[in-house]
């Protein structure tokens, strides 16, 4: 199996821009969800936290939000963006909670879990923020 990063593209076609950097997020903490054959969780969903998401998250037994140094992680909180597993997208947007996301900050490797109608419809507008 190759190690080799897939290409930076984003579902929209265009370059895959920064998700973020504070805290750094991605496979490769990079700041961008980047991903290749070694990241088996497909981390490529730049998703916007929120307290529901990040409560549901830790119920079905994926605390993002305490700190964990050992790992370099810092927890996160609502308003932190974070490079999301593309599974654990489809399952809250299942469960009525997902996050917000940036469209052009997700990887197209994303829709080979989530289809683009799904993560526009949780599509933050970059014009306006909301």
């Amino acid at each position: 199996m190759s190690s080799e990063r897939a290409e930076s593209v984003n579902v929209l076609g265009g370059a895959l821009q920064p998700c973020s950097i504070d805290p750094m997020t991605g496979f490769y903490r990079n700041g961008c969800c980047d991903t290749s054959d070694m990241d088996r969780g497909n981390h490529t969903v730049c998703a916007i936290m929120t307290a529901e998401f990040l409560a549901f998250s830790k119920y079905v037994g994926n605390d993002l939000s305490t700190p964990r140094p050992e790992f370099m992680f810092p927890g996160l909180k609502p308003g932190d963006q974070w490079c999301l597993c593309a599974g654990r997208f489809l399952q809250a947007h299942e469960e009525g909670c997902a996050p917000k996301v940036r469209l052009d900050s997700t990887h197209l490797r994303a829709l080979e879990a989530v289809s683009i109608e799904v993560l526009s419809e949780h599509a933050i507008d970059e014009t306006t923020g909301d």
